[in-house]
Order: C-alpha cells, then sequence, then structure tokens
C-alpha cells in the first residue's frame, strides 16, 4: 500500500468549502441516511477512489459507493482537487446494460473485490453488498400491507357477526352481565399480557437477527434519543444545551442569544450560532422552529423515519401486527354479540358498551403502537444495556442525555424545553415516504448502471 496516497486520501476533507449544506450533509439529506452511515460510505468511496488511482485494471463501486461517487461528481472543483490529489483522473463510466458491457462490469467487481481485500482486508458488507442502507436489515416488504389487511379484516368482521351471533346467543341468555363481564375480564387481561410478551419478545429477536454491521448498531446519541422520543426538539435542545454549558448560548428573561465567547466543537453547534448571529436574539421557540428546518437536524428525523417506515412495510412486522389484529378482533366479537343480544332483548346494556368502546379504542391505539415498539423501546433499550455506552455516558455529554435524559440538562433550560415541547410540534414519523435512496444523478445508483470507472 501507498502509505502517503492513502493518508493524505484520508485526510481530504470532502466538506469543503464549509457551509450549512456541505457535502456530507446534501449526501445525507438527499438518500435518507444516518450519520454514522454517512461518514462509512464516504471512507469506502475513499477507499474506492485509492483502489481506481493505484490500480492499471478497471474497478467498480458498489451501489451505495456509486451514490457517494455521483454526489462527489456535483462538486466538480472538490471532484477535480481529489483526482489531482489521487495524481489520475477517474473517469466515471455509466452503462449501456449492453451484455458485453454487463461481463466487463462484472468481471471489474470481481477485481475490485480482491484489490481491496489485498489493501484494507474484508468488505463489509453493509456498504458493498447491499443497495441501500436498509439493505442490510433483510426485512422482506410484505405482500399485503397493514392498512389493507386491516380493510379487508374490518369486512371480514362485519360478515362474522351474524355466524357469531346464533352461535353465542343461546349461551349469553343464560349469563347475566356481572358474572358475563367478570369472566371476559378474566380471559381478555391474561390473553393481553400473553400478547404483549410475545410481540416484545419477538421484536428484540427481530433485532439480534439484523447485520451488526448495520446502522441500527451504530447510532449516534441524538438519534436514539429521536428513536426513543419521536421529538427533534429533544435533539435540538441537547445541541443548545452543550452551548449553554460552555458560554457560547446566554439566557436573559424569554430571549435565547450568542455571547461573546463563542466555542463550536460540532457541525451542531455551529449551525445553531449562525442562526442566532444572522437573526438576532429571540425566543426558544422561534429557534428550535428555525432549527427543525435545518438539514443538520432534519437528516436524524428523515433517515430515522425512512427506517421506521421501512419496517412497518416488512413482511416481518406484518406478521406481528396481523396476528394481533386477529387476536384483538375475536375478543372483540364476544362483547359485540353480547350488546346485539341485549339489544335485542331489551336489556340493559350499558355496561357491555363501555367496555365495547373502550376495548375498541385500546385496540386502535395498540396497534397504531406496535410498530414503536422496536424504534421507541428495543433499539433505545440496547444500548441502555450495552456497558460501553454506559462507560461513554461518563465522558460524553450526548450519551449521557441519551441514558439520564432531561436529568443531565442545565436548570435554566429545562423550562423553555418543556414549553417548547408544549408549543411546536416536529414533523415525526409521518413524513417518511418510500425508503430508499436515490443518488441524485440522472446516471442511476447501481453497479448496473455505472459500471466502474477507467484512468486517462
Amino acid at each position: 500500500m501507498n502509505e502517503t496516497l492513502w493518508n493524505s486520501v484520508q485526510e481530504f476533507d470532502l466538506d469543503q468549502p464549509s457551509g450549512e449544506y456541505p457535502f456530507s450533509i446534501r449526501l445525507a439529506k438527499e438518500n435518507r441516511w444516518t450519520e454514522n452511515f454517512t461518514e462509512k460510505a464516504i471512507l469506502e468511496y475513499k477507499k474506492f477512489m485509492y483502489l481506481a488511482a493505484i490500480s492499471e485494471v478497471m474497478v467498480s463501486p458498489s451501489a451505495i459507493v456509486d451514490v457517494v461517487w455521483h454526489q462527489h461528481l456535483i462538486f466538480s472543483q472538490s471532484y477535480q482537487d481529489f483526482c489531482d490529489l489521487l495524481g489520475k483522473a477517474i473517469q466515471h463510466v455509466p452503462s449501456t446494460h449492453h451484455k458485453t458491457q454487463f461481463d466487463q462490469f462484472k468481471r471489474a467487481a470481481e477485481q475490485t473485490a480482491r484489490l481491496y481485500v489485498n489493501h484494507f482486508g474484508q468488505q463489509p458488507e453493509s456498504i458493498w453488498k447491499y443497495d441501500t442502507m436498509l439493505g442490510s436489515l433483510k426485512l422482506e416488504p410484505a405482500k399485503l400491507k397493514t392498512g389493507y389487511f386491516t380493510l379487508y379484516g374490518v369486512l371480514v368482521f362485519i360478515l362474522l357477526v351474524l355466524p357469531f351471533y346464533y352461535l353465542l346467543k343461546p349461551l349469553y341468555v343464560r349469563i347475566d352481565n356481572p358474572y358475563f363481564i367478570l369472566g371476559y375480564m378474566g380471559v381478555v387481561l391474561p390473553l393481553y399480557v400473553v400478547l404483549n410478551l410475545y410481540n416484545k419478545n419477538k421484536i428484540r429477536q427481530i433485532l439480534n437477527d439484523f447485520d451488526r454491521d448495520s446502522f441500527v448498531y451504530h447510532l449516534q446519541p441524538f438519534e436514539l434519543i429521536y428513536l426513543k422520543t419521536g421529538r427533534l426538539s429533544d435533539v435540538i435542545s441537547g445541541s443548545v444545551n452543550e452551548l449553554i454549558d460552555n458560554g457560547t448560548i446566554e439566557i436573559s428573561g424569554q430571549m435565547i442569544s450568542v455571547s461573546r465567547n463563542v466555542q463550536v466543537e460540532s457541525v451542531e453547534h455551529a449551525q445553531i450560532v449562525a442562526v442566532l448571529q444572522d437573526l438576532g436574539r429571540m425566543s426558544y421557540l422561534q429557534l428550535l422552529k428555525i432549527l427543525g428546518t435545518k438539514a443538520i437536524f432534519r437528516n436524524v428525523s428523515n433517515s430515522l423515519d425512512t427506517f421506521k417506515y421501512h419496517f412497518r412495510q416488512s413482511k416481518t412486522f406484518g406478521k406481528l401486527f396481523y396476528n394481533s389484529f386477529l387476536v384483538f378482533a375475536l375478543l372483540l366479537m364476544f362483547p359485540l354479540i353480547r350488546l346485539i343480544t341485549g339489544v335485542m332483548r331489551d336489556k340493559p346494556v350499558i355496561q357491555v358498551v363501555i367496555i365495547f368502546v373502550f376495548l375498541l379504542f385500546f385496540i386502535f391505539s395498540y396497534l397504531r403502537k406496535l410498530s414503536m415498539i422496536l424504534s421507541a423501546v428495543a433499539i433505545p433499550s440496547w444500548y441502555e444495556n450495552n456497558i460501553q455506552y454506559k462507560r461513554k455516558a461518563e465522558e460524553d455529554w450526548q450519551w449521557s442525555y441519551f441514558l439520564y435524559g432531561a436529568a443531565v440538562l442545565t436548570p435554566i433550560l429545562i423550562p423553555f424545553v418543556n414549553y417548547g415541547r408544549n408549543g411546536w410540534t416536529d414533523g415525526g414519523d409521518g413524513n417518511s415516504g418510500g425508503g430508499g435512496s436515490s443518488c441524485g444523478s440522472s446516471c442511476g445508483s447501481s453497479c448496473g448502471s455505472c459500471g466502474g470507472c477507467g484512468g486517462d
């Protein structure tokens, strides 16, 4: 390996010139990638370009590396400087989908793998094997979406009311309400406990089955906070708190502003300071609303909302949803038939109505929140129970904030945080659309589309 060249490649900063929307932030935003995955993809891109520079044979990127390459080509001056550093003009060769070219790109991919192993060891599968960040989760899409299943399930439920009525009526006319209610609750509560434990255990198993090289096991503390609370305002509050602690931000009354002692330690800090310097003193709620539109913070919610959407659309989650829906539908049928029987016999049914309505709302709430067990409970719990992150919390404020929440915030900020939660609505989970990545270039984003590269 040419250590001198590789060290120079590693040190090359793709985010220069810096600003609110530099290379890495734009790359993460357009592809809905997490912070660590973006950094890893950029590193693998640098490795690929190094191999292209030192190799006399054609090399070919993975789909994800190709996305980074496409993005860098748009930053033409940076790309030119990078090629100058490499000592070689690395040309991007798009595919025409001709059979001979397909064979050429296949050989190039094999050559790339051999070169990579010789210089860097095994290729990380999360970057080199899969087409998107979500690919390493190995979640197959459900053939029947939960929304359609719910619609069909409700229709079937309605059609079964009449058969169940004639089946249960002879039994119900011999059971008085107090005994029915007590017996029904004696069945419902244990069954719910068993179902809930089953779902939580299955979701923990799903998490354990994820590839340990996947982004799920390499999340940053602010990303975990968003998963846990679903509030982007909590993420922003964490960064603001750090600036208050180091004296960069000062609070006077209900207003927040930048002090004369500015200490910026991250891109999040730089964004907050830039907003306050540009717009001057403002209320905390105003600051939250402005920062909530900035890519550096929006990337957190976008990437994780895409992940949550992807999980909800998977066959794995579908099975949990279908089973839970069927169990609850069966449980709901019994008080409904009891209600119909009581009305037909002119009996008091107010207690049954209360139970039925309560159960209906409970079922709706449970099924709606079922997909959140993975993101809001299982994943944060894995990090909370991992000893290395507890150790990190002793030295890193952000990890401490994730583990201990508002207890580590400076007291002067807590009233503003509480007010911000009540006065500002986050984008939340509903703004996620599909869940894949986009290369942002007309050439496409897969090896089959862009093939490889050649020298000059």
